[in-house]
């Protein structure tokens, strides 16, 4: 199973005031911390693309490009790519220079976006979600597997015996899919023969089981290589020596930055209980300590078959330092543990 990290550039607020950082600076706290990743030995890093003022990140393919020349051998990718409002052609392009800057470590994550902002900045048609994801979909697997071009659709120009150039060190892009636990949406990654990557951040995830049965059975009945099969779990992280101390420090800036998604969505306040149950066994939060944080992971792979697991670790923007700490521990001290485990 790979260890990773995912990130969406979450910028953090004087909780007085509700000023953000400044994103200069917390884009240069990233590239530390993919620094640090790549050397303590985690597998994978990804970051996530958002046009919200609470985000840092609008291109992840910029981030990406900057650590491909400060890191050695960790896998860079997206945490997602909101395939609907981009164009495939420059979103392979590129992915593919990442890819040749970084010798082949490039990985591309399509998925909706929980968020919706960039369907108007970008003059796309909410009431075309789903039309949109899927034609563009189909655009990008044609030029992944495909030099030159030719393809039509509705919502973009079409294309004649185009070249879509550099291509990918292996020609080919890795490219997952990601799912927020809809049906629909694992199986059309079983179909495809997709990688599959399943957001778990709250309630009991082993209610998720379901989808990962299916999932496996899509992809397996439609004749795609079991040696091939790849699916993990993004759930939201953070690592200390200390659980209780970690918790009380952490809950105020989680709470913070639920309850400013949640305004435009209509939850209710985050409450104290929902974080603490997502600390437990059973829950999605993996907060905590690294023996019982090897344990929980080591669970989930069991429950559901992973390859890999995502820790999403800046979620209400800890303190760099705090974020420092959790991935130096989850990389000397948690990765290993589970590496041996599973070797057995």
């Amino acid at each position: 199973m790979e260890l990773g990290i995912s990130m969406f550039g979450d910028l953090g607020a004087d909780l007085a005031t509700g000023k953000f950082q400044p994103t200069q600076q917390r884009l240069a706290e990233i590239i530390e911390e993919i620094r640090l990743m790549d050397e303590v030995g985690l597998d994978y890093f990804g970051i996530g693309e958002h046009h919200r003022p609470d985000y840092a990140v609008p291109s992840p393919e910029i981030v990406l490009a900057a650590a491909a020349t400060v890191t050695k051998r960790i896998k860079l990718g997206s945490a997602v790519s909101v395939i609907s409002s981009s164009d495939p052609v420059k979103l392979y392009q590129n992915f593919a220079m990442i890819d040749l800057l970084s010798g082949g470590r490039a990985e591309l994550m399509a998925g909706r976006g929980s968020f919706i902002e960039s369907f108007p900045l970008f003059g796309y048609n909410l009431q075309d979600y789903d039309a949109l994801f899927a034609e563009k979909l189909d655009l990008l697997l044609t030029i992944n597997k495909n030099e030159r071009v030719t393809w039509r659709g509705k919502f973009r120009a079409p294309l004649d015996d185009q070249a879509v150039l550099p291509r990918a060190v292996n020609d080919e892009l890795p490219i997952w899919i990601a799912v927020g636990g809809t049906p629909q949406s694992v199986v059309r990654a079983g179909k495809l023969g997709l990688p599959l990557m399943i957001a778990i951040i709250g309630g009991t995830p082993a209610q998720f089981q379901p989808l990962f049965e299916l999932y496996k059975t899509t992809y397996l009945e439609h004749g795609h290589d079991p040696a091939r099969f790849q699916v993990g779990i993004h759930s939201h992280a953070l690592f200390g020596d200390h659980a209780s101390e970690l918790s009380n420090t952490y809950f105020p800036k989680y709470a913070a930055q639920m309850d400013r998604v949640g305004r435009s969505r209509g939850w209710p306040p985050y409450q104290r209980t929902q974080f603490d149950f997502g600390m437990s066994k059973h829950g999605a939060l993996f907060v905590g300590e690294a023996d019982a944080m090897a344990d929980k992971i080591l669970h989930y792979q069991e429950l559901f078959g992973l390859t890999r697991f995502a820790a999403h670790m800046d979620v209400g923007a800890p303190a760099h330092r705090d974020i420092m700490k959790s991935i130096e521990i989850f990389g000397t001290k948690i990765a290993p543990q589970i590496k041996k485990a599973l070797a057995k």
